[in-house]
């Protein structure tokens, strides 16, 4: 699934109509880019298109400018709104986090080996205790404490990081505070949450323990989309596990938070690499 090297990426979305996908790939053969990979899908509920393609120009004059200069027409057509992005492009993520550090050591893990293509300029906590983790990646950790009374100053402090070190996305790596509803439309569609999902859902503090307690036989994670919906908003990725009697409290706690890491990173892959389009509150996601 991933990227040839030097490979664009164009996403594209529009109301369903007869030629969508005609419009698009006609383009791409009429000005030689050769398509490396496609995948789209036509909603019949929300009634829109949405498509991605990967691929290699072989006009060795080929710019920017001059494709959206000659698809523009095209496009208008349809209605179509469509991004167009480098080969190499690295979205510059923020990573918020509290306490737990096993998504965040995995997300810095991935980043440093290249499974992820990202920056991570800044790490942002509401407590002290992951800054060695930051100092060994050599990324500024920023804490910022906070209180039901400094809750306004923190996310403004959080705000004002972000457009300091050029953010285009923020995941919240087990970052565990409720943000308001002011930051969550700041962050509505450039901010991506985990959490666990059991089912039942178990809320407040020692989720696993609660479900130990009822004897719940699956513990599984979503990663979602901020939105004002706390825990709601639209889902990106989840992952499941099946568990037994025999599965203490703590055994609970370590397969959940290996869901937790590999659902959230799979997300943060999906959202970089141009996979996810946002459909009101549901998401399309053409992960293979």
């Amino acid at each position: 699934m991933s990227s040839l090297p030097d490979s664009w990426i164009f996403t594209a979305n529009c109301p369903s109509k007869l030629g969508t996908v005609d419009v698009v790939t006609r383009f791409m053969a009429d000005s030689h880019n050769y398509i490396n990979e496609i995948h789209s899908f036509d909603d019949r509920v929300s009634e829109r298109f949405f498509i991605r393609i990967e691929f290699q120009p072989q006009d060795e004059n080929f710019s920017r400018e001059a494709f959206d200069e000659q698809f523009a027409p095209r496009a208008a057509e349809f209605d179509m709104e469509w991004e167009l992005t480098e080969p190499g492009h690295r979205e510059r993520v923020a990573i918020l986090v509290s306490k737990y550090d096993h998504c965040l050591n995995d997300l810095l893990f991935r980043h440093r080996t290249g499974q992820l293509n990202i920056e991570v300029p800044v790490i942002i906590s509401n407590h002290p205790d992951l800054q060695h983790l930051a100092e060994w990646h050599g990324i500024p950790y920023y804490h910022l404490p906070i209180t039901p009374d400094t809750k306004p100053q923190q996310e403004a402090q959080i705000l004002e990081l972000l457009e300091k070190y050029d953010i285009d996305l923020v995941v919240l790596a087990r970052y565990m505070q409720v943000l308001s509803p002011d930051m969550c439309e700041t962050l509505d569609g450039w901010a991506i949450n985990i959490h666990h999902s059991l089912l039942p859902g178990f809320k407040g503090a020692r989720p696993y323990h609660q479900a130990w307690e009822k004897g719940v036989k699956m513990v599984g994670a979503t990663a979602h989309y901020v939105n004002n919906d706390l825990d709601e908003g639209p889902i990106i990725t989840q992952g499941i596990q099946s568990v037994d009697h025999a599965h203490y409290p703590e055994d609970l706690v370590s397969k959940g938070q290996d869901i937790e890491r590999i659902t959230l990173f799979n997300a943060v892959k999906y959202h970089v690499s141009k996979r996810v389009f946002l459909s009101g509150r549901r998401t399309v996601v053409f992960s293979n």
